[in-house]
């Protein structure tokens, strides 16, 4: 290929829309409301479940209803955006989002609960994927692309933290249910906005028939593998329904695969994950994201039960990372994406974040926030800043116009399920190992006081072995970055520009040798 590449007929110039910046603003409002919900419900699931009577039993679904239906419906989500158009079906979300959240806030049963929690999960499933989907096809420009993606990636990242804030003030000082109608007002603003400003370039859209048996392979083999990492939390890994998931979920999705493989449209053309660049991204996102969605429960738990903190200064615990990743992503990555490989910032960024979990496995019930938790929180924000942003643009970088939106949630579905095995692996090794603790140490607790130290030693010697196995994830996840992510500066990628049908239309660059 030649030094420059030749831009396809058509194609938009590097500039992009004349609104592309202010059509920024309202796709990452909205994809902050996303990622807000994903843990804003945590804090007031307490009191919601009091107030409208959900048993002990039943209370786990107002969380795995919103993660089965946005889990298992992402892929069909991103390919109607493709199809549909991405603006359109951005809107669509959004409109929905906020009618489910309304429901929810006005829920008076826990059947209506979890309706509603489903119903924010079916929209979140085609918002997701549309936002991030017109950020590939709007910025081609390499510079802008690289801020573009630092705001994005700074709120994919920092989101869920800032959603125990929200969601510690909303519960602490409002009602719990102001944790969904909160979301009616973002919702609203960012539909508006996005209807009158979001111009999407033409003739990105895939008009092939919609694949069926790949939808329903995709959706029910996603469903069952969230479920199955769900119920192992809950009823343990040896429960029959949790193993019968499991299988279910690998025949599902090997029949998937196979279907991919030869019908003339699928659903997933398997050319977008078995790119060497794309698949390394996936797996390793989806590997960060199993160690930090352990984490914020463990520290969640940490500072509210053995600390003592309330739910709002815990979320306000957590600002520090959410500063980190701001940084990292904003001011690291985007500096540097333009610049050096993405491997040098996605490596490297995972083993800094790996440092700020080694830290977290010294800790102790006097453990203190300034000198261990603060530089722990601070190193964790700065390594998953500075890596998810490379991430998030290269995952969509060079991919058929017509397939930016399922390329799209396949970035969603690594996060989503790697959040489901983080949650469901750490909490059962942490659950464990707190178990084996206090049976060895409880029968040298003689009074009740005793007894209650031994059980808070427990749980913390519990959280320090689960991070133990989450610094090895990320180690992980650096690794596989570096062995499989081999693209030049991602400025240096073809970038999908929304133009000409199945045509990786590319941006005028250098192109750089591997």
């Amino acid at each position: 290929m030649s030094e420059t590449a030749l831009k396809a007929p058509g194609a938009v110039a590097p500039g992009g829309d004349a609104n592309r910046w202010k059509a920024l603003v309202f796709i990452a409002l909205a994809q902050l409301m996303v990622v807000l919900d994903a843990t804003i419900v945590n804090i007031a699931l307490p009191s919601a479940q009091t107030d409208l009577g959900i048993s002990d039993g039943n209370r786990q679904w107002v969380v795995t209803a919103y993660a089965l239906a946005f889990g298992g419906l992402l892929l069909f989500g991103g390919r109607i955006a493709d199809k549909w158009g991405r603006k359109r079906a951005f809107v669509t979300g959004l409109a929905g989002f906020a009618l489910a959240s309304a429901l929810g806030g006005a829920a008076t049963t826990g059947p209506m609960m979890f309706g509603a929690r489903a119903l924010q999960g079916v929209f979140g499933a085609l918002l997701a994927p549309a936002a991030l989907s017109l950020l590939a096809v709007m910025f081609t420009d390499a510079k802008e692309r690289a801020k573009a993606f630092g705001i994005y990636g700074a709120i994919a990242g920092g989101g869920g933290a800032v959603g125990l804030i929200l969601g510690g003030f909303l519960t602490e000082y409002l009602n719990w249910r102001w944790t969904f109608f909160v979301n009616v007002p973002f919702a609203v603003v960012a539909a508006a906005g996005a209807y009158f400003v979001i111009r999407e370039p033409e003739g990105g859209r895939n008009r092939s028939p919609l694949d069926i048996p790949g939808v329903v392979l995709s959706s029910l083999g996603l469903i069952a593998l969230v479920y199955g990492f769900t119920r192992a939390e809950s009823d343990g890994w040896g429960d029959g329904v949790t193993i019968a998931m499991f299988v279910a979920s690998a025949v599902l999705l090997s029949a998937f695969a196979f279907v991919e493989a030869r019908v003339k449209a699928p659903l997933l053309p398997l050319r977008v994950v078995t790119d060497r660049n794309r698949g390394g991204i996936y797996l390793s996102l989806g590997l960060a994201i199993i160690g930090m969605f352990g984490l914020f429960l463990f520290l969640t738990y940490y500072l509210q039960v053995v600390k003592g903190y309330s739910p709002v200064k815990t979320g306000f615990a957590f600002l520090p990372m959410v500063a980190g990743m701001i940084t990292g992503s904003t001011q690291i990555g985007t500096r540097l994406m333009t610049r050096i490989p993405a491997r040098f910032l996605m490596g490297p960024g995972f083993l800094v974040a790996a440092l700020g979990m080694l830290i977290l496995t010294q800790l102790k019930i006097d453990s203190s926030y300034g000198t261990q938790l603060l530089p722990a929180m601070v190193l964790l924000g700065l390594g998953m800043g500075t890596a998810f942003m490379p991430a998030m643009s290269l995952a969509t970088a060079g991919v058929q116009p017509r397939d930016a939106g399922v390329a799209s949630a396949m970035v969603n579905t690594s996060q989503q399920v790697g959040g489901a095995i983080g949650t469901a692996l750490l909490n059962t090794i942490a659950a464990s190992a707190t178990t084996s603790y206090v049976k060895d140490h409880i029968a040298q607790a003689a009074s009740k006081p005793q007894q209650q130290l031994v059980g808070l030693q427990g749980m913390v010697h519990g959280y320090s072995t689960a991070i133990w196995f989450a610094v090895g994830i990320l180690a992980l996840a650096s690794l596989i970055a570096f062995t499989f992510v081999n693209a030049g500066r991602p400025g240096s990628t073809p970038v999908a520009s929304g133009q000409g049908e199945g045509i990786e239309d590319e941006v005028p660059v250098p192109v750089v040798a591997h």
